[in-house]
Formats: C-alpha cells, sequence, structure tokens
C-alpha cells in the first residue's frame, strides 16, 4: 500500500471507530475527517467542499423540504385517517400499514414517512390493547425497504446514482430502482407481516409512552363551516370522529348560547362552535381531516381566515410578564398581533369559559395561534416564554391538491427526463412557496442539517478512495476471494460486507465508501458495474440488526420499549430474504 492510501484507511477506521463509539456527533466526526484529510494532503484543499455543492447532498436536501410541504398540507395525514379505519389483527394491521408506508417512502424521505405514520400506529395499539412493540418495527423495516422503490427514496440510492454520473457520464433515473427495489420490499413486507412480528419480543409498554412530547391537553373551540364534517352533521357523529383524531366534544355553542340538555341529538349548523378538549397535534388533526377552522378570537366566534401560514404556539407567563394581572383582551393579542388564544391551562386544570377575559397568573400556559412571521415579536411583545417542542405548523389543507400536484409534476418530468431531479424539485419547492404551502421563514427548519454536513463531508474522502486507488486496492482483495467463481459471487460477498458495515454505520458514509469499491470491482472482474451499484443501493439501505444503522431503528426504540438486541431476531431473516430476492433479479434487470 501506498502512504496515501495507509493515511485514508487509518482515517476512514478513526471515523468509524469515534462514530460507533458515539461520544461526539456523526456530522462533527465527518467535517473533523474531512479536515483532517485535507490537512494531511489526502483530499485536495480546492475540492474539500465540493460535497457541498454535489447534486446528491443538494437533492436530499430538497426532498426533504418537499415532503415537508406535503406533510404540512394535510395531506399525510388525510392518508393516515384513511388507513386507521376499524379494528384489525396484527397481521393485517402490519401489512395495511407496511404497503402504505412502504409506498410513501418511496416519494418522501422514509424517516418523515415513519414519524408520519408512528403516532397512528400508536394510537392503533393503544386502541387494540396491542403492545407498539409488536408493530413498530414492521412498521420501521417497512418504511426503510419503501425507500429503494425511486431515486429520492433514500439518500443511498442518491448517492449510487451521482457515483454512475461520474463513471459513465448518467445519473440513474427515477424508477430505475423499481424492478428490484420493489420486489425487495414486497417480499420484505410479506414476511414482516406474516411470520416477521412473530419473532419480536413481547413484553410490557414502556410506562407514560409518549412520542411526541408534552402532551398537555386543552380545552379548545373549532367553528362549522359549510365543508366541515361531510356526512357527520349530528353532534353523535362528530363525536365517531373527534374520537378517532383522540379528541373529545365536550360542548356547543350556538350564537354566542351554550347548547343545554343532550348534546348527541343536536343538527350541527354553520357557525356553531365546538368545545373540544385535546392536545395540540390532535386538535390540529381533527380540525383539518374534518374541514373545520380555527375561532377568529372575537366574543362571537367565526372561522378566522387561512391568510397566511400559522403556528399553534405553546408559552409560559413568568412572574416578570407585563401580561400577569391582564387579560388577553386588553392587550390586543387579535387586534395588535392577529393572533388568538386557543387554550390556557392554570395549575394542570384547562380552563373552559371566557379565555380572552381571564386576568392571566404567573405560571399560566397559553396555547396561542400565532401567524408564523409574527410568533418572535408577539412572544417579546407579551412576555411570554416558548416551551420547548411546543410549537406545531398548522396543517394548510386547502393547498392540500396543489401540493399533490406540484410533486407529481415533478416526478413526472424529471422521470420523463425533461429535466434534472434537482430543478424539479427546486421548482416545486419555490412554486410551494408561491401558492402558500410552505412559507419562506420555515423552510430552512424542514432540512436535516447534520445529515447534508455527513454527506458533505463524506462525498470528498470517498472520491479520495477511489483517486488514491484505495477502492481498487478493496476490489482486488474482494476479487482475489472470488477467484475462480462466478462473478455473481463476488457480488454477493460485496452486498453481505456493505450490508454488516450499514448495520454498524450510518447507511449513507456506508454507501459513500461501499460505491467507490462496487464500480473497481466490476472493473476487475471486467463486467457492466450496475448490478453492482444496484447491490451496495440495496444493501446499504438493509441495516435490520441494530438500532444504530437506520435513523428509523433509532427512531422507534424509546416508544416501541426495544432493546438493542431485539433487532436481529426479526433483522437477520429479513436480510437474508433481502439477499435471496434481489441478487437474482440484479442479475436479471442489469446484466453482467
Amino acid at each position: 500500500m501506498t502512504t496515501p492510501q495507509i493515511l485514508l484507511f487509518s482515517l476512514l477506521g478513526a471515523i468509524i471507530i469515534l462514530m460507533l463509539w458515539g461520544r461526539w456527533r456523526y456530522d462533527l466526526v465527518a467535517f473533523a475527517g474531512l479536515m483532517v484529510g485535507v490537512l494531511l494532503g489526502i483530499v485536495p484543499s480546492e475540492e474539500a467542499f465540493s460535497g457541498f455543492g454535489s447534486p446528491t447532498t443538494l437533492i436530499v436536501a430538497l426532498v426533504l423540504i418537499a415532503t415537508a410541504g406535503l406533510s404540512r398540507s394535510g395531506a399525510v395525514a388525510r392518508l393516515a385517517r384513511l388507513i386507521s379505519g376499524p379494528q384489525r389483527g396484527t397481521t393485517a394491521h402490519i401489512l395495511i400499514y407496511g404497503a402504505v408506508g412502504g409506498a410513501l417512502s418511496g416519494f418522501m424521505n422514509n424517516i418523515a414517512a415513519l414519524a408520519m405514520l408512528m403516532p397512528v400506529d400508536l394510537q392503533a395499539a393503544r386502541k387494540a390493547g396491542r403492545a407498539a412493540g409488536l408493530t413498530l418495527m414492521p412498521l420501521a423495516f417497512a418504511t426503510i425497504l419503501g425507500g429503494m422503490l425511486t431515486l429520492i427514496g433514500t439518500p443511498p440510492n442518491l448517492i449510487v446514482s451521482g457515483f454512475r454520473a461520474d463513471v459513465l457520464g448518467e445519473p440513474y433515473r427515477m424508477f430505475d430502482f423499481l424492478p428490484v427495489g420493489g420486489a425487495v420490499a414486497l417480499a420484505g413486507i410479506a414476511f414482516i407481516g406474516l411470520i416477521g412480528w412473530r419473532l419480536i419480543p413481547r413484553r410490557e409498554e414502556a410506562s407514560g409512552l409518549d412520542t411526541n412530547g408534552p402532551q398537555r391537553r386543552y380545552i379548545a373551540s373549532l367553528v362549522i363551516t359549510d365543508a366541515s364534517l361531510p356526512g357527520a352533521r349530528r353532534v353523535e357523529q362528530a363525536r365517531e370522529e373527534a374520537r378517532r383524531a383522540a379528541v373529545r366534544i365536550v360542548g356547543l355553542i350556538r350564537r354566542g348560547q351554550d347548547i343545554a340538555g343532550k348534546l348527541d341529538d343536536q343538527i350541527l349548523e354553520d357557525g356553531d362552535v365546538l368545545i373540544l378538549r385535546a392536545d395540540p397535534a390532535a386538535l390540529d388533526e381533527f380540525r383539518s381531516t374534518s374541514n373545520l377552522a380555527f375561532p377568529d378570537g372575537r366574543s362571537e366566534a367565526r372561522a378566522r381566515p387561512d391568510s397566511e401560514g400559522q403556528r399553534l404556539v405553546e408559552c409560559l407567563v413568568p412572574a416578570a410578564s407585563d401580561l400577569v394581572g391582564r387579560t388577553m383582551q386588553s392587550f390586543g393579542l387579535m387586534n395588535r398581533h392577529d393572533s388568538v388564544l386557543i387554550g390556557l391551562r392554570r395549575g394542570g386544570i384547562a380552563l373552559r369559559q371566557g379565555l380572552s377575559r381571564q386576568v392571566l397568573q404567573s405560571g399560566d400556559l397559553l396555547l396561542l395561534l400565532v401567524p408564523e412571521s409574527r410568533i418572535d415579536d408577539t412572544l417579546a411583545a407579551a412576555g411570554l416564554l416558548r416551551i420547548d417542542g411546543g410549537s406545531l405548523p398548522v396543517q394548510r389543507e386547502r393547498h392540500m391538491r396543489s401540493a399533490i400536484g406540484l410533486f407529481l409534476l415533478a416526478v413526472l418530468a424529471a422521470s420523463l427526463g425533461l429535466t434534472s431531479m434537482p430543478i424539479a424539485l427546486g421548482c416545486v419547492i419555490i412554486a410551494y412557496v408561491l401558492f402558500g404551502v410552505l412559507s419562506v421563514h420555515e423552510i430552512y427548519d424542514h432540512v436535516d442539517w447534520p445529515v447534508i454536513v455527513l454527506l458533505g463531508s463524506m462525498i470528498p474522502l470517498g472520491l479520495a478512495l477511489d483517486t488514491t486507488g484505495g477502492s481498487a486496492l478493496i476490489a482486488q482483495g474482494l476479487a482475489g476471494l472470488t477467484h475462480g467463481y462466478p462473478a455473481w459471487m463476488a457480488l454477493v460477498l460485496l452486498m453481505a460486507s456493505t450490508m454488516f458495515l450499514s448495520d454498524i454505520l450510518n447507511n449513507n458514509a456506508t454507501t459513500i465508501i461501499a460505491a467507490p469499491v462496487s464500480i473497481r470491482l466490476a472493473e476487475q472482474l471486467q463486467v457492466q458495474p450496475d448490478a453492482f451499484l444496484m447491490g451496495v443501493a440495496v444493501s446499504a439501505s438493509c441495516a435490520f440488526l441494530t438500532p444504530i444503522g437506520h435513523q428509523n431503528n433509532t427512531l422507534i426504540l424509546g416508544p416501541g420499549n426495544y432493546r438493542f438486541g431485539d433487532y436481529w431476531r426479526m433483522g437477520l431473516p429479513l436480510e437474508v430474504i433481502v439477499m435471496a430476492v434481489s441478487v437474482p433479479l440484479l442479475l436479471i434487470v442489469w446484466p453482467l
């Protein structure tokens, strides 16, 4: 080995060890490794930050923003409500949720897909009296499998596409991953739903489990409009809709008067106000899926117009606040700040009557509906303290059709080769802002910056592995191990090695290391590189043995009450199935 190769292998080994140690965050480790690589002369200084301008890095950031628009428009929540349905057996539940989660993951970030479906899955588990651990791991694995369907489904697909563009001059297209990825996903989800979940250790749920942070429940109001609750205009029917969203109807106001008597018999009219008990997330979900409206803050509530992006913000009234001893009405919350007091908690009790006329006390918790552009000014003027994690973007369901249409148009344009994927997604994001799907104030909030730093730092190191001859050296070793055997044996060995590394290392970093090796291995064997590149994409995505191999595995660790050693029980046979299905298909779809 040459001196640059020795230095680079030592540096990559140190990066892997530090990432596994976990003392420092992976993005800091990767960036520090990049700086060391530059100082050692392994990475040319003029190429040190080339990874941050890579199309791969840009697409990952753009996909996160674009899929956030789908979530903000209420499209994902509407889908989740559609599949929640009646109580089902565990197998049927896993197959349905796995199929939906996999399909979503093909067109949006698979972490975001899991985050959207996980609360619905937890709620279904509570209603069925079933331990959440039996269904959360299958859901997480299904969303990982679904990422293999398309170019934008998971970062490893984007990374190998970038390497192919560098070597062969042309990246993979949107649905080039579908033949192999689709078969793997179908086989994997079928195994998970029919057999896999039975291999998960059964234990009691963690007490007080909560995946969404504090779930303080408030007494709040929503206004009935002419589009509200189609087919459910009786309060009794509305209760069933509310129950599905974990919301409880506790009252009804009509023309400023509380309706006395039995509520269930009342026919809802336009302008009626439903009094509800719910946490902020459930309140907004029920409002969005039932076409209700937030009140405008007046004494006789009317529907608040959706003029710009809004947030539900939970905040604390400190002793030093100017609001202590005053009412929100006297403060001018609506007239001066275009904001509405939605709920109020005092001493652990949710208050109901005349919220805007309540004299506020130190320690009160307020739930405010505030335009995104005015949040900081409003809280500063009132002297309120925002509660950590207590800010929720309000879904904008009237933009649902435009959000879905724009996203599908971008996918279609990229699939037909009319434009590149980064350009298509960039146009979608601009359109989202112009159409009001996302506000300009929140665009960058949806980018997972640690992942961007990881990619931007590791891509130059991955290229250095190739330019120093390191990837050719590894490929030569793999070719030597399979000398005299068919080329597909080398493919199996490459995929098994990549899969193992992905289980202990971030899948993006694994792909960056393995992709150049796959190309050099194909050169050593004098075969076409596509099967090897695709094999790396599949195997790097399949991190099912540990909770650290993929962020989806980490996300469910606490909510599912899992232990480190629980994952391999279902993950190991699943990885064997992935290999058994993918290798023959790779050789058929991408002949050597």
